[in-house]
């Protein structure tokens, strides 16, 4: 089933400080995202760029959009799999080159997921979907820098939640 999917939104300048950009300084990179039904996201540049520290980046977005879409691919595979995931947890790490003309590239995204898993017996194939999520995740597909996994598995002692 091949299938096409849009995703709308709007970006809205707001960094205007009453000079707009009559130079480098005189701007801010305060901006809104937002998109019908959703709370608006806070972003900026990176500080390292003259941004707000308090406001999500792109560099950061995208590296939750790698983890987000890889812990949704994931889950799905466990799900399909018979594995019961009782917690994930994932603590990612990008890697961005500036180069001397300002421009740069992402050379890497790290994923460390820690995934709970309620049956001992299942832990090694629970660590192995990982590959396979690779495989699905849209937004993994979509990047021309690799995507890495350091995955642990680990057994739930405690009791079920009802879900």
């Amino acid at each position: 089933m091949n299938a096409t999917h849009s995703y709308e939104l709007s970006l809205q300048w707001t960094g205007n400080t009453g000079s707009g950009t009559s130079n480098y300084g005189a701007y801010g990179r305060e901006h809104e995202i937002s998109a019908v039904g959703k709370p608006v996201i806070a972003g900026s540049s990176d500080p390292a760029f003259r941004g707000d520290a308090q406001r999500w980046n792109p560099e950061e977005l995208l590296v939750a959009a790698l983890s987000q879409c890889h812990m949704l691919s994931y889950l799905h595979l466990a799900a399909s799999a018979g594995i019961v995931v009782t917690a994930y947890a994932d603590t990612p790490i990008g890697t961005m080159n500036e180069n001397a003309d300002g421009s740069g590239e992402f050379s890497e995204v790290l994923l460390r997921p820690v995934v709970t898993v309620a049956d001992a017996e299942k832990c090694e194939h629970a660590q192995s979907l990982h590959r396979d999520a690779e495989k699905l995740c849209f937004i993994a597909r979509s990047v021309n820098f690799p995507v890495q996994h350091q995955p642990v598995a680990v057994v739930d002692s405690g009791p079920l939640k009802p879900g």
